[in-house]
């Protein structure tokens, strides 16, 4: 069977077609602008692979909040978002009006978790997380083999954490300020530095800032729900490959001997997917869909 995926993300849509990761039959990258402009590019797209190709189902693993509540008169939508324009936007019913194929609909970090789970440093585990540090902080977390669902979905990149001593900074996050997001994301560090993280030196003192936030996040969501391994990618982690080893370590010494970690190597990976595992996280999500 072949599969449509669509990342929506906050910059940039990955639009992708494929059976699995070896055989990605189309791909194309589209700026995210207007709503009308971006999914009036994504249509005519995957019209397109549908008429020349054809395929099965859609995936869309979009940036949120978004309203995953199958039972809501707003499934399927982009809620209270500070990208400008996209709020109470419908995207899952306007793409499905479209293309006329089933759809699943699920968070950018859900989907590239169940990619994980199924190709790269998940595989063989129900119980997983994946944590993407880049332009902000998401977590997918998936617990008895599916995303955790409550009346919304996991923000976990807006839990609070303690700060190092004598950092004063308020954080960037426009809503909490010092969340893990507000400390530890791309825009946190350009906000507070003007740097890019790969301009920032692999032994500058804010990687302890950054490793401490991420670890206590860690901390948090092993607590909760006792993931078999967490994958933490994005651009910030992708530039300093040494914050995994960091954040590890913080982590063990945080637990402080009362939980202990599975033994099978490092708890906190890469993931094996790399950049590709959000767009064929909406191809895991498009594999979901009962027909």
């Amino acid at each position: 069977m072949t599969y449509a995926g669509v990342e929506l993300g906050g910059t940039k849509c990955a639009i992708l077609m494929a059976r699995d990761p070896a055989a990605i039959v189309e791909r194309e990258l589209i700026p995210t602008t207007s709503p009308d402009e971006t999914l009036g590019s994504i249509e005519r797209t995957l019209l397109r692979w549908k008429s020349s190709h054809g395929f099965d189902s859609l995936g869309i693993a979009s940036f949120g909040p978004i309203d995953l509540d199958t039972n809501s008169p707003t499934w399927g939508t982009i809620r209270a978002t500070p990208k400008r324009g996209w709020a109470n936007v419908d995207v899952a019913a306007r793409l499905k009006a479209a293309i006329h194929v089933p759809v699943a609909f699920d968070t950018d970090v859900n989907g590239a978790a169940l990619a994980e789970m199924r190709w790269g440093s998940g595989r063989g585990f129900d119980d997983f997380a994946y944590i993407t540090v880049g332009t902000g902080v998401g977590v997918g977390l998936i617990v008895n083999g599916r995303p955790v669902r409550g009346f919304g979905h996991c923000e976990l990149g807006h839990v609070r954490v303690a700060r190092l001593p004598g950092d004063a900074w308020p954080g960037s996050c426009p809503y909490h300020g010092d969340c893990v997001e507000g400390l530890a994301s791309g825009s946190a560090l350009e906000a507070r530095f003007g740097l890019r993280a790969d301009a920032i030196a692999p032994g500058d003192p804010v990687w302890d800032a950054v490793a401490s936030a991420l670890a206590q996040l860690c901390h948090a969501i092993v607590c909760a729900a006792a993931p078999r391994r967490i994958a933490i990618g994005g651009g910030v982690t992708a530039a300093q490959p040494h914050l995994l080893r960091q954040i590890q370590s913080r982590l063990v010494e945080s637990l402080g001997g009362f939980l202990t970690l599975p033994s099978d190597g490092d708890y906190i990976r890469e993931p094996e997917l790399g950049s590709d595992a959000g767009p064929l996280g909406a191809i895991a999500l498009a594999m979901t869909v009962r027909r």
